[in-house]
């Protein structure tokens, strides 16, 4: 049986670059470490490259060459080596109907401790209901699919959206525009049990709906909607970018300027009660 090939994941990239880090601090080549370990010198520049994935075991070898002691950060250090190895459901479910740069985005959701987002044009996968997801799919990501296709990508959306059962530790924030809750996604009756729902979702005490109000003009993130994972540590903070190019994750300090535009945009949306007074009156004009 063949074996899946390895992506190259952020986390594998994250735990390949802090080890290289470490080594270069000690002021250790290549050669030197692979001596140490026993290990071909390609193999162990493959992994600090991320190309390889490394064992738990390699890192604990690496880290006490190093004389990396600090407890913590030792700990968060293996225990992203086990992340590393850790095959989600959305690789073993899923692999087969979405491309390797997408696979991050779940992982990060489903680790992140706050998920923020900007979306002018449509409402946030995490906030969609399936008949909502089915006509947004079923438009923007490849018309002419076949069923069973489709009906795996509205799987995936929803599953996506049990990031919220038994995580009392995740917060979740949007900022959407008004636009967006205007526009008759699937027709009438789809948009507004859609945002009879998202009036739903806004009670959550871990969730917040802001509402960019279409007389505002211009703001700070006309460049186009963005995510913004705040992780725990190790992980960086890390803003995610897609439109018709590809996907783009930009990690810490790169993801500043997304931040710093979100805090922006919360300050002059409306307030989350105004937001759901609103999101209920569009509700009831359709």
């Amino acid at each position: 049986m063949a074996h899946k090939p390895f992506i190259r994941t952020l986390r594998a990239q994250w735990l390949g670059q802090r080890l290289r880090e470490l080594r270069e601090e000690r002021g250790m080549t290549l050669e030197t470490v692979a001596e140490h370990l026993n290990r071909d010198r390609s193999a162990l520049g493959r992994y600090e490259r991320a190309e390889w994935p490394i064992q738990r075991n390699d890192v604990y070898a690496l880290l006490d060459l190093y004389g990396f002691h600090r407890a913590q950060e030792r700990q968060q250090l293996l225990s992203l080596a086990e992340e590393v190895w850790r095959t989600d459901r959305w690789d073993e479910d899923y692999g087969d109907v979405v491309d390797a740069s997408f696979i991050d985005f779940p992982w990060l959701e489903s680790r992140a401790a706050r998920i923020s987002s900007y979306n002018p044009l449509l409402l946030p996968g995490l906030f969609q209901t399936r008949a909502y997801a089915e006509a947004v799919i079923r438009s923007v990501e490849e018309p002419d699919a076949p069923d069973d296709l489709v009906a795996r990508w509205i799987d995936l959306r929803m599953q996506r959206q049990r990031v919220f059962e038994g995580r009392r530790d995740i917060s979740v924030s949007t900022v959407v525009e008004e636009a967006a809750l205007r526009r008759p996604v699937g027709g009438r009756a789809v948009m507004a049990a859609q945002l009879r729902h998202l009036a739903e979702v806004a009670r959550r005490s871990n969730v917040e709906i802001r509402v960019l109000p279409t007389g505002l003009g211009t703001h700070s993130a006309l460049n186009g909607p963005f995510v913004l994972f705040t992780m725990p540590r190790p992980y960086p903070e890390v803003a995610y970018i897609e439109n018709l190019g590809g996907r783009l994750y930009l990690e810490a300090p790169k993801s500043e300027r997304f931040r710093r535009a979100y805090d922006r945009l919360r300050k002059v949306a409306l307030d989350p009660h105004e937001s759901v007074k609103l999101v209920a009156t569009i509700a009831e004009e359709l």
